[in-house]
Order: structure tokens, then C-alpha cells, then sequence
């Protein structure tokens, strides 16, 4: 194990805006000018941050994004090695939440090698206390699988989670999504979609899925999104009669499911085994 007194290596995590330039700390704007080495998520993105915050970069600085991260890890490394203080710096939010980071932290511990914070805004928190649904428990799940089926697959693993979900989501996928979770979750699940937190054209539009799905498929969604989604009602609701559950797989259907997804679901719903919902759909009235 190093010694930290000799060599003075360190990494610190260093929270950036996520867009609005005022919500930097006066910690990140020391990180900056004082660091030896900065691993940035975009170099030009750095630039324009620090000139910005009116500071100037004295150190190193190289790229560190998704897709060089494991070929530049050790390299990293051998800085602290040296006694570099390494600091990470992605495009906006904490490294290391689905931003490259974690690679470099693991490897610093591994070898020995203290990691820190400067801790800044991060789009999970700040979308789950605007979001206005209960933030006391939640999960977060990243980004979705970018395939309709996976994603779907996925979903259906997540739809009987009772704490509340936060999710990013890429604005070309976002009524995908959005259609998909109505059809799995249910058309009502109450849901948030928060899109370019903090930026002049923030907006946050609250609703239920059925109703979110509908604006997203109706224009062009663009920018950063956040999705933060009501968990499941605790334990299964009582069960309708069966013209109820008729009705509730044709809802369904119509938001955009296929009968097979909107059985299941109406079946894990009430506690009631596939085969029972499938047996009502397909019986005469």
C-alpha cells in the first residue's frame, strides 16, 4: 500500500453543474486550479466550464469517457503513483452515476490509494424532490436497455417494485419508453418526466403514464432526461369481477401492449395467475 504521506496521490470526485453555471461550488472551482491531472468526460466541455467560473486549469488534462476508461485507468494510476492529485470531471452531475468514474475509483482503492469528493448537483436527487412523488425510498436504474424488447423485459422485472424509480432516458426513446411503461406499469402509474434540469428551457411534466406517453409521442422531446416513476401500490389491489379485467387488458392493448404483456401485467396486478386472465379474455361473453 502506498504511502499516503509520501506520495499524496489522491482522486477526487468533482460534481459539476448540470447546466447552470451558478450551482458550481467554490470546492469544484479549487479542484480546477489546483489539481495535477484532471480526467474529463469532454475536454472542450471542461474548457468552457472553467472559463465560465473565471479560473484557470494548471494541471493535465486528459479525456476519460466511456469507451477509453479502461485503457486509461492505468495510466491514471501511475499518476497518483507519483502523488498526482487526479480528479474526475464529467459533462454535469457526480462521477461515477452512470458517468465514467467508477473504473478509476475501484482501481484507486485497489491500489491503496485514497479517493475524495467535491460533492455537486446531481440529476437523480435533483429530479426525484421535483418530481413530487415520495422520495423517501427509491431506486435508481440507469438508463433502460436501448432494445423495445429488453427494455420491456426489464420493465416487467421493475413493475411490482414498491419504492420509487428513477431512470435516465435518451429524448429519441423517452415516448418508447414512456408507451411501454403504461402498457406494463399501468396507464395511471403516476410518473415524472424532467427534462434539461436546471437549463433556461427546464420542464417538468408530472402526470400518469398513459398521459406522459401521449406528450412525448406527439412532438420532438429534446435535451437530457430524467424519469422518476411511482412505486407499485403496496400488495395486490382487489380483484375486479371479470368484465373489469376484460376492460383492464383491453386498456392496455390500447396504450400499446400486446395481449400477452397485458395479461401479465393485469395478472400480477391483482395476484391472479396468468392463466385465469387468459382464460376470461378468451371466453365468450
Amino acid at each position: 500500500m502506498p504511502d499516503e504521506q509520501n506520495t499524496g496521490g489522491r482522486v477526487v470526485l468533482a460534481g459539476a453543474p448540470l447546466g447552470n453555471v451558478g450551482d458550481a461550488s467554490a470546492r469544484l472551482r479549487d479542484v480546477l486550479t489546483s489539481a495535477d491531472v484532471i480526467a474529463a468526460e469532454d475536454t472542450r466541455r471542461l474548457a468552457r466550464l472553467a472559463r465560465d467560473l473565471g479560473v484557470t486549469v494548471r494541471g493535465r488534462v486528459v479525456s476519460y469517457f466511456e469507451g477509453n476508461d479502461e485503457r486509461r485507468t492505468p495510466e491514471l494510476v501511475e499518476a497518483l503513483a507519483s502523488g498526482a492529485v487526479v480528479a474526475v470531471v464529467t459533462d454535469g452531475g457526480m462521477p461515477s452515476v452512470s458517468d465514467p468514474g467508477y473504473r478509476l475509483v475501484r482501481a484507486a482503492l485497489d491500489a491503496g490509494y485514497p479517493v475524495t469528493a467535491a460533492p455537486g448537483p446531481s440529476a437523480v436527487t435533483t429530479a426525484l424532490a421535483l418530481s413530487g412523488l415520495p422520495s423517501d425510498r427509491f431506486v435508481f436504474e440507469g438508463f433502460l436497455p436501448r432494445s423495445g424488447s429488453n427494455r420491456r423485459t426489464r420493465l416487467r422485472e421493475l413493475a411490482a417494485e414498491p419504492r420509487t424509480l428513477v431512470f435516465f432516458e435518451a429524448p429519441h426513446r423517452i415516448a418508447g419508453t414512456m408507451t411501454d411503461l403504461a402498457a406494463i406499469f399501468g396507464a395511471d402509474r403516476p410518473a415524472a418526466v424532467c427534462r434539461e434540469l436546471t437549463k433556461t428551457y427546464e420542464e417538468i411534466r408530472r402526470g400518469g403514464a398513459a398521459e406522459l406517453a401521449e406528450w412525448a409521442g406527439t412532438g420532438e422531446v429534446r435535451g437530457e432526461i430524467t424519469l422518476v416513476v411511482a412505486g407499485a401500490p403496496a400488495g395486490p389491489a382487489i380483484r375486479p369481477d371479470d368484465g373489469e379485467l376484460r376492460e383492464e387488458v383491453a386498456r392496455r392493448e390500447a396504450a400499446g401492449a400486446s395481449r400477452r404483456d397485458a395479461i401479465q401485467a393485469v395478472a400480477d396486478d391483482y395476484g391472479l395467475r396468468k392463466r385465469e386472465v387468459y382464460t376470461i379474455v378468451h371466453t365468450p361473453v
